[in-house]
């Protein structure tokens, strides 16, 4: 799924474009034992609670596509009888009506998802009847040629409300306010099947981790059983290692420059893309390759990737490239530039040491204060 499916799905989260059919929930305290349940249908729900729940919902399909937003595809024994997607696709296709199922599915969840505190988990149903859209993009409400049949889980932590004081207008006094068990918004969840190329995908699922570094991955490999991906940070340390071993000894300042600019350009010419840029194993090489590596350099390439991560491992470009900031630390230097403007910095070897070489203009501040660029002693004053 790319941003606009996504944003397309969101949209229908409102009181005038609802297409819940059905809502379940299951409340878990922090001995995994289910404390209650919900199990109705949306719109009999009080408008009140409903607004709170679009909340929920909107914030599962919320964040950055490749860090809290994963696009995830079944491998092709879990379509098979008994195996996770064909179980999802049953819970589908019951419209949340059938009861044994919804027990089942809350049971898998409290088996596989690693929180040790109370949480609730919101199961919806939903069917969305996919307008059609014209040449110049405008939807065609008439003119729908496909329905979008899902369901959407939300994982939510469940708090204690913080110890405060509060006015009770009954007394008439201030006193200690009565501490609740809030609901928060969702850390995990996913929406099923996915929505690809606005149509029903269902060899894939959306998957949503509220913190990028914490994909609850056992849920992810026994619950849903997809491969598990790396995190955005697990990306850039990989794609990292890959970079110094294929280089090795010539791993210098100049090339990985190089490869950072091609990195940066890339990112730019698809940023009005609705789908990130992605890379998979040949992409990376092939980035190096006009980035100047030679073919002896890159001879040992796929032992390298290979013992980085899976063969198939893909790589959003925004998670191994920062394209706010070109930064090169020393143990006693930082510095940051801005990635348009690289061309600023390079080495040069003065007096017989390696040295870092910065353009600067007369545009110079040092701790907040405006400074000339050209001191007196550089000038023989």
């Amino acid at each position: 799924m790319n941003k606009k499916e996504i944003s397309e799905i969101k949209k229908q989260l409102c009181p005038d474009r609802c297409a819940i059919t059905r809502i379940c929930g299951c409340y878990v305290d922090h001995e995994k034992q289910i404390k209650t349940e919900l199990k109705e249908a949306f719109l009999a729900l009080p408008q009140e609670e409903m607004f709170k729940y679009f909340n929920i919902f909107k914030g599962t399909l919320s964040g950055t596509l490749g860090k809290n937003l994963i696009n995830m595809e079944f491998p092709l024994q879990s379509e098979e009888e008994g195996g996770t997607q064909e179980f999802l696709l049953r819970l589908r296709n019951s419209q949340l009506k059938d009861d044994a199922l919804i027990e089942e599915f809350y049971q898998k969840i409290i088996d596989t998802y690693n929180y040790g505190e109370n949480y609730y988990i919101v199961l919806i149903h939903s069917v969305y009847d996919v307008p059609g859209k014209a040449h110049d993009g405008m939807e065609m409400e008439d003119a729908s040629d496909t329905v979008f049949d899902h369901i959407l889980c939300s994982i939510c932590p469940v708090n204690l409300a913080k110890s405060a004081l509060c006015y009770n207008e009954e007394r008439n006094s201030i006193e200690e306010r009565i501490r609740d068990w809030v609901v928060d918004a969702p850390a995990h969840g996913f929406l099923f099947p996915a929505f690809n190329d606005r149509a029903t995908d269902i060899h894939g699922l959306l998957y949503y981790s509220k913190n990028p570094e914490t994909l609850q991955l056992e849920f992810i490999d026994q619950m849903l059983g997809c491969r598990q991906p790396l995190t955005s940070k697990g990306q850039k340390e990989a794609f990292q290692t890959i970079i110094e071993e294929t280089l090795g000894d010539n791993c210098d300042f100049e090339t990985v420059k190089t490869i950072h600019e091609n990195l940066q350009e890339i990112v730019e010419e698809h940023k009005e893309e609705p789908a990130p840029v992605t890379f998979e194993k040949n992409d990376v090489k092939r980035l190096l390759e006009v980035s100047g590596l030679s073919d002896e350099q890159l001879e040992d390439f796929d032992s390298h990737f290979e013992d980085s991560v899976d063969d198939q491992a893909v790589f959003s470009a925004t998670n191994v490239v920062n394209t706010r900031s070109f930064e090169i630390k020393t143990p006693d230097v930082i510095v940051k530039v801005n990635p348009a403007m690289t061309h600023l910095v390079e080495t040069r070897v003065i007096d017989g040491k390696t040295c870092l070489v910065i353009t600067i203009n007369d545009n110079v501040e040092v701790n907040g204060i405006n400074v000339k660029s050209i001191c007196k002693a550089d000038i023989g004053e």
